[in-house]
């Protein structure tokens, strides 16, 4: 297996990837909350666990992948006080609130398709693992690191901290925390204002719900994702990832959570994208600063120029580190998307170049040194713009190649293309958007040239050999190449 390398943020270093089970990994990483269209924020850090998932499966892991998704019942971001946007949302609407959950859950689904994300192994629902969350809290409680107050629970993290220490993941002190949170009025039902809800008594008004030893009412936030990581993944597993607006609190708190209820923390390795941005500033719902994928798509956004493919979404993301800020502009996107069409064009380019006897010493050394290149820039902690660096010369070798400036023996040229084609689709994930649009067009011509094609064979079969032609004839100048076999007629649209 190939060496890789990569950031923890919990050490904040780089590390050698050590499964705790080799050659199993267990990976959960944070999805969406669906309570609107995804958007360029939520692409991020799906193309880059994507990478992850697809490069551990490459290099011989066998990777249970989690991702949830966060729907209906909770504060988002744990507000102690306030609306549970789907629910808000589904008032407004006059909808059930899981018709707004699956609705956007469907929105992002398509989205992913679209950028050629792959699904997860599982992809478990905060709704459904109630109980899971229950008995959670119920540990915690147990273990004296959380009280009751008013039907709610909350985390003590003053207890916690003296006996372990709360901000590992976010580097932050305590004693500041709380210091810069004496300006606030009030702490409600809370000891202190650092104090974080496990559960939450239901309000009149809060219209999902459920039954517990304390009140009727939901699980805070934080415990979703430390119930359903160890209910699929064991107390103690690989990866868990997310942005880096999770690190604090939400991993900060579940690190917490699994401290108290287990003893110990349950992550070996943390992974925190950076943010995409739009002049400096997170782009994110909270701001309203974001644009859907649907209208990077096509392009219906006021701040867009063009409308932007799939593929040059993720070229674009790709095209950065994983940990490096993005900022959006029209002019980065006209830059990947060339970049995209450039690396597309030359792997097509490939069927075009006549082969040598042998290559040319400059040609072979590259080809020689071309996968290697490719392998240590992702075990290097998955520097993708490097891999793009890398294939992005072997575009210019190709161009060379086409214009006889070069020569390659048809065993490296084979070895070449094998590598392009390895680091561009299935690693990088991406896909040659030309040859899918072909393909969709062809099914949608398909019956009606299959009926123009019955026409053709009836003209035949009257032995009316001029209309054959003529129709065959058309079917050309239109695009689709018509070939009479002794097994009947096939027919392919021309790319």
């Amino acid at each position: 297996m190939q060496n890789l390398v990569i950031y923890n943020t919990l050490h904040r270093q780089k590390e050698r990837f050590q499964p705790i089970a080799p050659p199993h990994v267990g990976m959960y990483v944070c999805g969406p909350t669906v309570y609107g269209d995804p958007h360029l924020g939520h692409a991020r850090p799906s193309i880059t666990f994507d990478i992850l998932f697809r490069y551990l499966q490459h290099i011989g892991y066998k990777v249970r992948y989690v991702r949830n998704i966060t729907d209906v019942g909770h504060l988002e971001h744990d507000a102690d006080e306030g609306d549970d946007k789907i629910e808000k949302k589904a008032r407004l609407e006059q909808l059930e609130p899981m018709e707004i959950a699956q609705f956007y859950t469907n929105r992002y689904h398509d989205a992913m398709r679209a950028l050629n994300v792959l699904p997860p192994s599982i992809e478990p629902h905060a709704t459904g693992h109630i109980i899971e969350q229950e008995e959670l809290v119920k540990e915690i409680m147990a273990n004296g690191y959380a009280y009751e107050s008013n039907g709610s629970i909350y985390f003590d993290v003053t207890k916690y901290d003296k006996d372990h220490r709360y901000g590992v993941l976010s580097g932050r002190n305590l004693t500041d925390m709380i210091n810069n949170s004496r300006e606030l009025s009030g702490v409600g039902e809370k000891r202190n204002q650092t104090d974080f809800a496990l559960w939450k008594r239901a309000m009149p008004e809060h219209i999902m719900r459920w039954p517990s030893p304390w009140s009727d009412g939901f699980p805070g936030w934080h415990c979703e994702c430390t119930a359903m990581g160890r209910k699929y993944l064991g107390k103690h597993f690989d990866i868990h990832g997310g942005g880096m607006d999770l690190i604090f609190p939400h991993h900060e708190c579940e690190i917490a959570q699994a401290v108290a209820s287990q003893g110990d923390e349950m992550v070996k390795y943390w992974m925190h994208n950076n943010m995409i941005t739009i002049n400096g500033q997170k782009m994110g719902k909270s701001l309203n600063n974001f644009i859907t994928l649907e209208q990077f798509f096509t392009g219906s956004h006021e701040t867009l120029q063009q409308a932007y493919s799939p593929m040059t979404i993720r070229f674009f993301i790709l095209s950065a580190h994983y940990r490096g800020t993005v900022d959006f502009s029209n002019e980065a996107l006209q830059a990947a998307q060339k970049g995209y069409e450039r690396l597309m064009n030359a792997i097509e380019d490939l069927k075009r170049i006549q082969t040598a006897k042998a290559s040319d010493e400059s040609t072979k050394k590259f080809v020689a040194a071309l996968r290697r290149k490719c392998y240590d820039a992702m075990n290097d902690d998955l520097t993708t713009p490097a891999v793009i660096s890398n294939l992005f010369e072997a575009c210019h070798i190709v161009n060379l190649l086409i214009d006889h400036k070069a020569q390659i023996s048809e065993e490296d040229l084979k070895k070449l293309g094998e590598t392009m084609h390895l680091f561009a689709f299935d690693i990088l994930g991406l896909v040659d958007e030309r040859s899918a649009n072909n393909d969709a067009r062809e099914a949608a011509y398909g019956k009606v040239v299959d009926m123009v094609l019955d026409l053709r064979a009836k003209a035949k079969a009257n032995k009316d050999w001029a209309v054959s032609d003529q129709i065959r004839d058309a079917l050309a100048e239109a695009g689709f190449q018509v070939k009479d076999t002794k097994d009947g007629v096939t027919w392919k649209l021309d790319k």
